[in-house]
């Protein structure tokens, strides 16, 4: 897909060949002027940088994912322009499960989900943490 000039477009896009997961998207291009926004590893912390929801993966989403939020708005961008997502976690099951839960508000177009890397660490910064969620987004400048 080219862009057209001036205009930023984002192809999703899925390789018959492949498993079309439902989760995420395995390929996404970007074409464009474009303003490029990289969101650093975020964990379940507050304002004083404590920790929220201790021992609670599901809190502990919710909380980075509204922090998430928050660092999107500030570089003008939504959870539609997110075209990545790096999880990592100390319990890739319960992390999977925590994204399955029905309870949780859906942040992207499910047909347009952003590609991700999920990736189990023995450790995060903090004995704490139990997930840490990087977010790479493309906004027009």
């Amino acid at each position: 897909m080219t862009a057209e000039p001036g205009k930023l477009t984002v192809e999703h896009i899925h390789p018959p060949e492949l498993f079309r997961h439902p989760a995420f998207t395995r390929v996404i291009t970007v074409a464009g002027p474009m303003k490029l926004v990289f969101i650093a590893g975020q964990t379940s912390t507050d304002e004083h940088h404590r920790v929220v929801a201790p021992g609670d993966y599901l809190g502990q989403y919710r909380q980075v994912m509204e922090s998430l939020a928050v660092q999107l708005r500030a570089a003008g961008a939504t959870w539609d322009s997110v075209v990545y997502r790096r999880v990592f976690t100390l319990d890739v099951d319960a992390m999977k499960a925590v994204e399955l839960d029905p309870s949780l508000p859906r942040w992207w177009d499910p047909e347009k989900p952003p590609a991700s890397s999920l990736i189990g660490v023995t450790r995060l910064a903090e004995p704490e943490y139990l997930l840490e969620v990087e977010l790479f987004a493309v906004v027009e400048p």
